[in-house]
C-alpha cells in the first residue's frame, strides 16, 4: 500500500484547493479513508473521514467548507477545500484505515497547503 496525495499549494484567503489521494501500491480495501492535518507545533488532527458505506466525519472547523468524496473501486479520496483560511495552513496527509486485529493504518506523505491573509 502506498498513499500518494497531490494538490497542495499556496492560496489566498477565501480560495479553494482540492486535494487528492490514491493508492498507487498493492490493492487494499480500506474501512476507512480521510485527512488530517498538521500545523507547525501542533498535532496532527482530523479534518475529514468518510467510510466505505460514504458516512463522513468532519472537524467542526471546516464543516460546511470543506467536502470529502472518495472513490472505493480506485482507492481514492479527495478533499475539496472553499472559503480557505490562514488557520487552514498545514501539512495535509491523506490516510487509510483497515478496522480489526491489528487494526492497519497507512498515511501519505503528507501536501503542504499555505493559506495567505
Amino acid at each position: 500500500v502506498q498513499l500518494q496525495a497531490s494538490g497542495g499549494g499556496l492560496v489566498q484567503a477565501g480560495g479553494s484547493l482540492r486535494l487528492s489521494c490514491a493508492n498507487s501500491g498493492t490493492a487494499f480495501k480500506f474501512d476507512t479513508m480521510g485527512w488530517y492535518r498538521q500545523a507547525p507545533d501542533m498535532p496532527r488532527v482530523l479534518v475529514a473521514i468518510m467510510d466505505s458505506s460514504g458516512n463522513t466525519d468532519y472537524a467542526d472547523s471546516v464543516k460546511g467548507r470543506f467536502t470529502i468524496s472518495r472513490d472505493n473501486a480506485k482507492e481514492s479520496v479527495d478533499l475539496e477545500m472553499t472559503g480557505l483560511k490562514s488557520d487552514d495552513t498545514a501539512v495535509y496527509y491523506c490516510t487509510g484505515r483497515k478496522l480489526g486485529f491489528p487494526r492497519l493504518d497507512y498515511w501519505g506523505q503528507g501536501t503542504q497547503v499555505t493559506v495567505s491573509s
